[in-house]
């Protein structure tokens, strides 16, 4: 372990995340990632064998810390189901206006490696995805959403979409639009009822 309970894989982790989501995976060598964490080569690569296992860990260490900021900013909004949906895209809107925000990690990572749809990162990237889909499923169903799938599918395709254009326009207007589009969904699934 190394001072304050980190431990040299997490370390390197970190390092790696920052230095692939500010220039990108392929433009980060593995010499890079060694001096960022402080470590020798050597001790880089007795942790991870490979490139391509360091880029997976590191889009599998955001999976949990993500899915648990969505559900803190749900649970913390008020109001009614369409409320608390609406509320993830003010609240992701607050969190990426920023010039050094880079865009979703799991987004980019995706998009960088899309030539090889087998790699680790890709396949944790997608796996992300869909946690975060499932959940969001769950708290519709839980709210008693009609069509909490298709519902949920959608919104995830909007707060996908949002955070593109966001980083494409660097405009909150979009993220704003995204957030009242997913409002007048779930408001429309509950009046079929």
């Amino acid at each position: 372990m190394s001072e304050k309970g980190v431990t040299t894989r997490q370390q390197i982790v970190v390092a790696a995340t920052r230095l692939f989501h500010g220039e990108g995976i392929r433009a980060v060598s593995m010499d890079a990632v060694a001096e960022k964490a402080g470590v020798t080569k050597k001790t880089l690569y007795y942790h991870f064998t490979s490139k391509d296992e360091l880029v997976a860990e590191t889009i599998a260490a955001r999976d949990q810390p993500t899915l648990e900021l969505y559900m803190r900013w749900f649970a913390e909004t008020d109001g009614t189901v369409a409320d608390k949906v609406r509320g993830l895209f003010t609240k992701l809107g607050r969190s990426v206006d920023t010039p050094r925000w880079r865009g979703c990690g799991f987004l980019r990572t995706i998009a960088e490696l899309a030539n090889t749809p087998a790699h680790p990162a890709v396949k944790a990237g997608a796996a992300h995805k869909k946690r975060f889909e499932a959940w969001l499923e769950t708290e519709l169903r839980g709210h008693g959403v009609p069509d909490a799938t298709a519902l949920a599918r959608r919104l995830v395709i909007l707060l996908d979409g949002a955070t593109t254009v966001m980083l494409i326009h660097r405009d909150l207007a979009y993220v704003d639009a995204a957030g009242q589009l997913a409002l007048d969904l779930i408001e429309r699934a509950r009046s079929t009822r």
